[in-house]
């Protein structure tokens, strides 16, 4: 059987950088991997990116591919990856890490407030016009509240601007017959675990992890072992 290659797509204010130590841990353990940058989470983002101009992105780079492919979604991505999958041919999963996961005719933010449980994200985010800013104190201890300190400061100087429209755009696409898996983090404060449980129920597996927004960083060994187990 050919394994998959996982396309690892960033959430919201990150970049292809998010994922560059979690490339360790997989090449470790042998896996193939893509990274991309979103439209609407670049320094310079036309405000018209929204959810499918992202998605045609990822859609893009993943039909590049030769063989199957696993879309992996952090947050905000969650919603680009569902949005994304029909247009991916040898598509073999979906694989969401505290994640938005949209119904047909949701938007992320429609998503996101499922339940309304207030994180200390949400303080950290402020609308600029057409775009989302942020406190950038406050989103480093949202996001990577169990990282180094090195990592911390690492991370918050390339976290970037997200574009209105992005959180906006509905999800249009129908869903797919592959295998979708959750990684839920019981300690994120950034996208309530309270929320995760609700958002998580049409995945076939749901795996808990002690863990803040963004493992990938905080828990990368543990992470990788999710997801290729």
């Amino acid at each position: 059987m050919t394994k998959p290659v996982y396309v690892l797509v960033h959430g919201a204010w990150g970049g292809a950088w998010c994922w560059e130590k979690f490339t360790e841990d997989l090449e470790t353990r042998g896996a193939s991997w893509r990274t991309l940058d979103l439209p609407s989470s670049r320094v310079e983002a036309d405000p018209r990116s929204d959810l499918l101009v992202d998605a045609k992105v990822v859609a893009d780079v993943a039909n590049e591919v030769e063989g199957p492919v696993v879309l992996v979604g952090h947050s905000y991505a969650g919603s680009v990856i569902t949005q994304a999958a029909p247009e991916v041919r040898e598509l073999e999963g979906l694989f969401y890490i505290a994640a938005t996961v949209p119904e047909i005719g949701q938007s992320h933010s429609d998503n996101a407030r499922v339940i309304r449980a207030r994180t200390a994200m949400d303080d950290a985010i402020h609308l600029d016009g057409d775009l989302l800013t942020l406190d950038l104190d406050a989103a480093t201890m949202a996001l990577y509240q169990e990282c180094t300190p090195e990592l911390r400061e690492w991370a918050k100087a390339r976290l970037s601007v997200q574009t209105l429209a992005s959180f906006r755009g509905a999800r249009t696409a129908q869903d797919v017959d592959v295998a979708k898996r959750y990684v839920l983090c019981t300690h994120d404060h950034a996208l309530d675990a309270s929320l995760q449980e609700v958002v998580s129920k049409g995945c076939d597996e749901v795996e808990r992890l002690e863990s803040d927004h963004s493992p990938f960083l905080s828990h990368g060994s543990q992470l990788a072992e999710i997801l290729i187990g």
